[in-house]
């Protein structure tokens, strides 16, 4: 087998799971020989954004995908076979558990909603294949402890889709500016999000269309009646299915603060919020959001409001670094740093890779300014499976992340009161009540898994 690894100033002699664990895959370019078979689980929007990366990084060929709505899976199978190079149109399935059986696989990639990432993930594991989970990795704490506990049972690598620490100028942010020790002591952050994305409306209950498997598609979560086609942004209006705007975008910047401090479960976390504006829709997530992880001096705190304008309309989705010797803003789309008095500013605009890559420009709903990180996210979690080390986003640092954003929402619940989770335990401390939410009941007849039914 052929590994080569490329980059600038690389240190001679580096293997390549120590470059990609201590500098991120900037600059990676990975060749290997080995044609992996793939599957792809959920080929919705970013099911087929991820699988459209690694066909663009490695050799692989995708041999199967899995959708409960057939219209969506016929044409994930068409654009899959004139995108990859052998030409194939993968093997369709509706039923993740029937691929699992039937094919032989290297990899699985699963892109469904929140609510249907640990059972597909935890069977694929079992089945010896290494998986990319998009984020959040679960809906309840205890599935995320099921698919931690999965992954090293089996000694299975999993990368989970937080690939803000694979976006070029964060990776030169965290390398020249914060390990650089340009911000000093760092006691304070803020992170946030204030798009419009929260779906709203109030469609009536109407016949499930034939082409869409409506029970299989609700699979564990609790029922809702089918009132609209819940791909893209429906199904993250309902607290069944997901954890709101805190499980859907706070996870990135939680994550990728933790990742820039070398900070992993915080000491206590608490919330308050609810929809205070927009309330004439059926959506049950929050409009409004203040959340709160402290660590040892140190306190990262979230907002998110879906209506009214950002407090900075540069940095509407971001994070920011407090320290005694300078600020760090950072997006997905820019970084600046300003120093406290005399010093230089740093700005550093998004990587684009449109030369190298024409065909991103003529793919439907792809997010241009995160192509670049998604698959140099591929390449470490490539890396880590030749290697067999854990990725840069590794399933504990996904759950991490994950179950943090969780229980800031299970905090709101309980009226803002604190909570101290201790993941060796598995309870949150003093709180019954707040341990007994840590796992949700599973719609019959699925089964809740725990790291004692693995």
């Amino acid at each position: 087998m052929s590994f080569m690894i490329n980059r600038r100033r690389f240190l001679q002699g580096a293997s390549a799971s120590l470059a990609l664990s201590s500098l991120g895959s900037y600059g990676l370019e990975v060749t290997n020989n080995k044609t992996r078979r793939v599957a792809l689980i959920g080929s919705g929007w970013y099911g087929k954004s991820d699988v459209f990366r690694l066909i663009q990084v490695a050799p692989v060929e995708v041999v199967a995908v899995c959708d409960v709505d057939n219209r969506m899976l016929s044409d994930a199978a068409k654009r899959i076979s004139e995108r990859q190079k052998s030409g194939n149109v993968p093997r369709q399935y509706n039923d993740y558990r029937k691929l699992l059986a039937k094919e032989e696989l290297d990899i699985v990639l699963i892109g469904t909603p929140d609510h249907w990432h640990a059972l597909p993930m935890i069977e694929a594991v079992k089945a010896g294949h290494d998986v990319y989970v998009q984020k959040p990795v679960s809906v309840d704490v205890a599935e995320g402890e099921a698919m931690l506990a999965a992954a090293r049972k089996h000694d299975r690598v999993v990368q989970v889709g937080t690939q803000r620490k694979s976006t070029p100028h964060l990776i030169d942010a965290k390398k020249n500016v914060v390990d650089a020790g340009l911000l000093g002591n760092v006691g304070y952050a803020e992170i946030c999000c204030y798009y419009h994305m929260r779906a709203n409306g109030n469609p009536d209950v109407k016949p499930v269309p034939d082409f869409l498997d409506y029970h299989m598609w609700s699979g564990p979560a609790p029922w809702r009646p089918y009132d609209k086609l819940p791909h893209r942004r429906w199904w993250r209006t309902f607290r069944e299915y997901g954890n709101g705007i805190v499980g859907d975008m706070c996870v990135h910047m939680l994550d990728t603060v933790r990742w820039m401090l070398d900070l992993r479960w915080p000491k206590r976390i608490s919330s308050t919020g609810g929809i205070f504006v927009q309330k004439d829709g059926e959506s049950n997530i929050s409009d409004t959001q203040t959340a709160t992880f402290d660590y040892d001096n140190l306190s990262v705190v979230w907002q998110h409001r879906t209506w009214g304008d950002p407090a900075d309309p540069d940095y509407p989705w971001s994070l920011i670094l407090y320290g005694d010797k300078g600020t760090l803003k950072a997006s997905v789309m820019q970084y600046d740093f300003i120093p406290h008095g005399d010093g230089e500013r740093i700005h550093k605009d998004v990587v684009y890779e449109k030369e190298k890559y024409p065909e991103d420009l003529k793919e439907e709903d792809i997010e241009l300014h995160a192509a670049p990180a998604n698959r140099r996210h591929m390449l470490d979690f490539l890396a880590a499976v030749d290697s067999r080390g854990r990725p840069i986003a590794d399933i504990e640092e996904g759950h991490i992340s994950s179950a943090s954003c969780i229980l800031a929402n299970l905090s709101m619940d309980l009226g803002g009161r604190s909570i101290v989770y201790d993941p060796e335990k598995r309870v949150v401390i003093g709180d019954d009540e707040a341990t007994d939410r840590l796992l949700r009941a599973y719609r019959e007849p699925w089964q809740h898994p725990t790291p004692k039914t693995l």
